[in-house]
């Protein structure tokens, strides 16, 4: 089961109801890796210094606002703190507006908030007077460390909390040359206006969210278990390792022998001449010692 991302309340006015925050949403993006195309082995990202190219390891790196190209101000983690906000476990509403004077480009991210014990009196409440009102409930929320501007909708039997974008973070239409005024100005007559509602209501329908799904995942995901199937999976070396028992005094020489026969290995040529060697001049200094005990004895 999903956890909250916390546990607090939701307050307005004097009345405090206690909920969970949990998250509305679940990524199902497809993710892929960053492979080198010569043996198929991961890239790394490295965080590197810009001017001499040498990796910078995280205790060396600061936080830094670029006020200008090129020129930065150093901020030290109190800084940031310090204009951190201090609630984290409230969501506060300061407000109650209609539902649809807020524009659908302010809508974010959503969230369900989640009675908690004893609190669901407070919840329905709140869900059925906003309901039964048309409103909404204009609030400040934070997560983690960031303050967000909120709204709580009611929702079937849920509340949602929607994080919405502060005005500053939209573009406004103004920016753009889009067409105003009236429809004569762009010869639009009244017949071929009768005839786009016509076709509008022909399409007309009822919102089924069940009826729509990412159809680019569904074929990519089938392009990834038919590939799957010929030669394109890449998979980890097999472990090479010797035998605990081969890092003792005591080898398992059969062991080793049936690893070696199985992976088809065999002793470097160099190492074997080796052997052979150490075998010929160990036998060469045993035959003088031999002879010359011998005639010790006799």
């Amino acid at each position: 089961m999903a956890r909250p991302i916390w546990n607090g309340s939701l307050s307005f006015g004097l009345l405090n109801i206690p909920v969970a925050l949990m998250s509305g949403e679940k990524r199902v993006d497809l993710h892929f890796r960053m492979l080198d195309a010569r043996d198929k082995t991961p890239i790394r990202y490295e965080r590197v210094n810009a001017e001499t190219g040498e990796e910078v390891p995280w205790k060396d790196i600061v936080k830094a606002y670029e006020y200008h190209k090129g020129s930065y101000v150093v901020l030290k983690p109190e800084d940031i703190k310090s204009a951190a906000p201090e609630s984290h476990e409230s969501i506060d509403v300061e407000a109650f507006v209609d539902a649809e004077s807020i524009a659908p480009q302010f809508y974010e991210k959503p969230y369900y908030l989640v009675p908690g014990k004893k609190a669901e009196k407070g919840y329905v409440l709140l869900r059925e007077t906003l309901r039964k009102t048309g409103r909404i409930g204009v609030a400040r929320v934070v997560i983690r460390t960031r303050e967000y501007l909120s709204a709580v909708i009611p929702e079937g039997d849920a509340l949602l909390l929607m994080l919405l974008r502060y005005p500053q973070e939209l573009v406004d239409a103004d920016d753009f040359k889009l067409p105003g005024g009236k429809l004569e100005s762009y010869r639009v007559t009244r017949s071929e206006l009768q005839m786009a509602e016509k076709l509008i209501d022909s399409m007309s329908g009822t919102w089924k969210p069940g009826d729509y799904r990412d159809e680019f995942r569904a074929r990519l995901t089938k392009v990834i278990e038919k590939r799957m199937k010929s030669k394109g999976v890449v998979k980890p070396p097999e472990d090479d390792k010797l035998p605990e028992d081969a890092a003792t005094n005591v080898v398992d020489f059969m062991a080793l022998l049936q690893k070696s026969l199985a992976t088809k290995k065999r002793t470097p040529a160099g190492k074997t001449a080796g052997v052979v060697r150490a075998k010929k001049t160990a036998a060469k200094t045993a035959k003088p010692r031999a002879a010359a005990k011998r005639r010790r004895s006799a």
